[in-house]
């Protein structure tokens, strides 16, 4: 009840305001972790904040305040509305939207930080057990968070919305050595708050364990260029990392190259070629009612029928573009102000079977899972997890992890084929402006790129 009887005053604060625009967020939040470093559990706790921040629009200036107790809220609305005063220069611009007045609740029939300790670490024990009896394995590396937040966004236009989130992450690694060399296999994951998919890994982390110590024997690719089939998991981060970081429009509005890169219009692929990023789809972990500018989620279209046709908006960038509010306005917590973040981002499924997309393939790779990447505007560089030849229109021999680098315009275009199989990627969290890691979802069928650099050998 604290931050509700905050809210109580606040919502009058925020109101009578001297500024353009005034918004204010309040949280109260639990959480807990695990951590095991090889074959010993490292680190285990909970914990619990509240606390809350005031955003405030001057003649087109931001002022932020954030804080970790709930005295002295004029206090902090004043301040935002000073700072802003000093940074303000122009008219203020944000695109209309209307006031919400909504209660969302987290959707899950358990809290998962109420699940005792104990039992989390027990499946975590099993997990780290089927690790270790693998031959060859050298470490291993396995860390696991839950929490849950009760939000309150309020603002001066009249908005008040309330709203529950409940999230889980996991990540398990293996790493075998053999005479120097090193190799290593993983998995991630994540859930709207439900434990079931965590407590249900046992074959997969089998498989991983025994993959880092087969890797140690498999060849290097050899490095050129190949025709390369992506499963969902690593073309869901290529459209998230290499295309979806550039459609974020708060990128786009400072960046005349950029401006001109994403022009709206643009043919960007063939017409088979669409992406999404919605907040709207039920129990993904990028999904939600309203951002944290209190406006609804959307879905848009980034690229439909092979075109550039939308991107990702908060309401201040939606106003200095002249386009419309997407819902994309979203923050880890209280102590940040929002920025323009994607949430759930996909290519959407054709209707091309597996069997046929390798099938006319001489020599080729196929590319799965991933380790890591760097983008740097249009050009990226990824790591695959795992990799096989393709030989004959057959998957072969496995290979090292390869690397794929290249142009995402060019890639974009080199895309011959889309599966008809789409999956969504839940683990892990999105970086950006210092805030990570945010939960999101991206995804893709498997997809075909005719023509991809390879590196290896």
């Amino acid at each position: 009840m604290l931050i509700e009887n905050a809210a109580q005053e606040l919502a009058e604060l925020v109101r009578r305001g001297d500024a353009d625009y005034i918004e204010a967020h309040l949280e109260e939040s639990q959480a807990s972790y695990m951590v095991y470093r090889g074959r010993e559990l490292e680190s285990v706790g909970r914990s619990e904040a509240i606390g809350g921040n005031v955003r405030a629009m001057v003649r087109g200036g931001w002022g932020f305040v954030s804080f970790n107790n709930l005295g002295d809220l004029r206090g902090r609305v004043d301040m935002a509305v000073r700072q802003a005063g000093m940074v303000g220069s122009e008219a203020s611009q944000l695109a209309a939207v209307s006031p919400v007045v909504d209660r969302v609740s987290a959707g899950v029939d358990r809290d998962p930080v109420t699940i005792p300790l104990a039992e989390k670490k027990q499946v975590l024990d099993e997990y780290n057990e089927i690790i270790w009896r693998q031959p060859e394995i050298q470490t291993s590396n396995i860390g696991y968070s839950d929490g849950r937040k009760h939000t309150i966004f309020l603002s001066s236009s009249g908005s008040y919305i309330e709203q529950e989130r409940a999230d889980i992450n996991l990540r398990v690694a293996a790493v075998a050595a053999r005479d120097g060399d090193i190799q290593q296999a993983g998995l991630s994951m994540g859930s709207r708050g439900d434990l079931a998919p965590v407590r249900q890994l046992h074959q997969e982390v089998e498989r991983l364990s025994r993959q880092a110590v087969e890797l140690l024997s498999a060849p290097k690719a050899r490095g050129g260029e190949y025709t390369v089939v992506l499963d969902p998991v690593l073309a869901g981060v290529f459209v998230h990392e290499a295309f979806g970081h550039l459609s974020e429009s708060d990128f786009i509005y400072e960046n005349d190259r950029l401006r001109e890169l994403m022009a709206l219009g643009k043919q960007f692929g063939s017409r088979e070629l669409n992406i999404v990023d919605t907040a709207t789809l039920p129990g993904l972990r990028g999904s939600y009612k309203y951002d944290d500018e209190g406006v609804p989620a959307a879905r848009t279209y980034l690229i439909r029928e092979g075109k550039l046709v939308g991107r990702l908006h908060s309401r201040e960038t939606a106003a200095k573009l002249k386009e419309k509010p997407t819902g994309n306005a979203r923050a880890i917590n209280h102590r940040y102000p929002p920025i323009v973040r994607m949430s759930n981002t996909f290519i959407e499924p054709g209707a091309v079977s597996f069997e046929d997309m390798i099938g006319d393939i001489k020599e080729g790779i196929y590319a799965k899972n991933w380790y890591g990447g760097t983008t740097s505007m249009e050009m990226f560089t990824f790591s695959a997890g795992e990799a096989y030849m393709i030989r004959n229109g057959k998957i072969a021999e496995a290979l090292r992890p390869v690397v794929l680098t290249g142009n995402v315009f060019d890639t974009l275009k080199n895309i011959d084929a889309i599966g008809n199989d789409l999956d969504m990627n839940q683990g892990g969290g999105c970086g950006k402006g210092g805030q990570m890691p945010l939960p999101v979802a991206n995804g893709s069928p498997h997809i075909r790129i005719s023509r991809c650099l390879v590196g290896g050998n």
